[in-house]
């Protein structure tokens, strides 16, 4: 049950979700930074940290030490105040993510085969898959505080639509998700929430002006300005895939024609791998090809794993593809930071190099020199991480 000061808008309330939200950025406060912080009374804070200490949301961590006199108590997020569940939704599997209050990752659950419909029937029944596996875990239902999910394609957070899993106009996604989980749901764009996870894991090495490059199957992208998720005016920023970058008559899933997914992202992989292994091209793929007259990408993703010259050639055009690409979000965003994400990082330097190579070529050097691209550290836990977090401002009150 969500405790009330989450709901109610009073001056205390607000208080104590802005004493959490303190908490969740610096992991622990005293009882005079909490005061100085926040502008209130050293009598206030102490009876409302009393509070939250018996509703068991913060814990007393003990005393730290000072350069002189008493060493002050600090407190900070009770672990076991309750629990976030982290869904995110792939093309035909989704993983599950178990965050504490703390925001500790306590249970990653990967590749649960599933191909989520846009009906009812089909979120039920992953609903209940879902609330199986975290009771499987050992966790009651009851403690789940709120559950995010995470799915590809165009997703409106704030009112609750997908419109690649559409059901109708009057019953959001959110709200299935909300009926059936009987907990607050959060659902977003799967980029998006792979950017949040990937801020929040990390810490101190992020920048509050990055940008999170998401190449799977599609293409995707999320944007952290001043340290804030950024959404646009529809809640459907991010669509790099959809960018009209490139002159090669291939007519894109969106049924437009040059869309730069078209020429950087896993089905374009899949597309160069194919086509030259119908030119008879040799590769350790071949004999996948030749039986089953197709290759799934993440044979070709093992493939460049195994040092496939082919596979590891068409991954490079890719990299050059996307580099070419992520110049322009340089050149209009000037980020601090490019974290790359998604299934295509297995290959790694094979990725990275050429995206380097052309942002140093196309790129405006004074803008870019102050860039740097790294590979995510999450990787597969990226967007189910993100999912809990985002759960869990969303449960605070927080703001993203």
């Amino acid at each position: 049950m969500t405790p009330s000061f989450l709901k109610d808008s009073s001056k205390n309330a607000t208080a104590k979700r802005d004493i959490l939200s303190l908490c969740i950025t610096h992991s622990n406060y005293s009882i005079a930074d909490f005061s100085k912080a926040l502008g209130i009374s050293v009598p206030t804070i102490t009876k409302l940290i009393g509070e939250l200490i018996e509703d068991n949301f913060l814990q007393d961590e003990g005393k730290v030490g000072t350069s002189g006199g008493r060493r002050p108590s600090v407190y900070g997020l009770n672990p076991e105040a309750g629990y976030f569940i982290g869904v995110d939704v792939a093309r035909h599997h989704f993983h599950i993510a178990i965050c504490n209050f703390k925001g500790e990752i306590i249970k990653f659950i990967q590749d649960k085969e599933f191909v989520l419909e846009a009906n009812e029937k089909s979120i039920r029944t992953i609903c209940k898959m879902v609330k199986d596996e975290v009771t499987g875990c050992g966790i009651s239902w009851i403690k789940v505080l709120g559950v995010g999910v995470s799915l590809s394609g165009r997703v409106n957070p704030e009112k609750g639509y997908s419109l690649t899993y559409f059901v109708s106009d009057d019953l959001p996604l959110k709200s299935i998700f909300q009926k059936e989980f009987n907990v607050p749901v959060n659902i977003e764009n799967d980029s998006r929430a792979m950017t949040y996870g990937e801020y929040m894991h990390l810490g101190k090495k992020a920048d509050e002006n990055m940008i999170f490059i998401n190449i799977s199957w599609g293409l995707g992208m999320g944007v952290i300005t001043n340290g804030r998720l950024y959404y646009g005016k529809s809640g459907y920023s991010g669509e790099i895939g959809h960018f009209p970058a490139l002159d090669n008559g291939i007519i894109c899933r969106c049924g437009k024609v040059g869309c730069l997914e078209t020429g950087a992202s896993g089905s374009a992989l899949h597309r160069m791998v194919i086509e030259k292994l119908e030119k008879g091209v040799s590769s350790s793929l071949s004999p996948i090809y030749k039986e089953k007259g197709d290759v799934e990408l993440g044979d070709i993703l093992q493939a460049i794993e195994d040092g496939d010259v082919m596979a590891i050639d068409c991954i490079g055009k890719i990299g050059d593809t996307l580099g070419r690409g992520i110049s322009g979000v340089l050149n209009i965003f000037n980020p601090g930071l490019v974290v790359i994400g998604g299934r295509l990082i297995v290959g790694k330097d094979y990725l990275l190099l050429p995206i380097k190579t052309a942002v140093n070529r196309l790129s405006l050097p004074k803008v870019s020199v102050d860039t740097t691209i790294v590979l995510s550290e999450l990787d597969r836990k990226a967007a189910s991480v993100g999912d809990c977090l985002l759960s869990r401002n969303k449960v605070l009150g927080l703001e993203v």
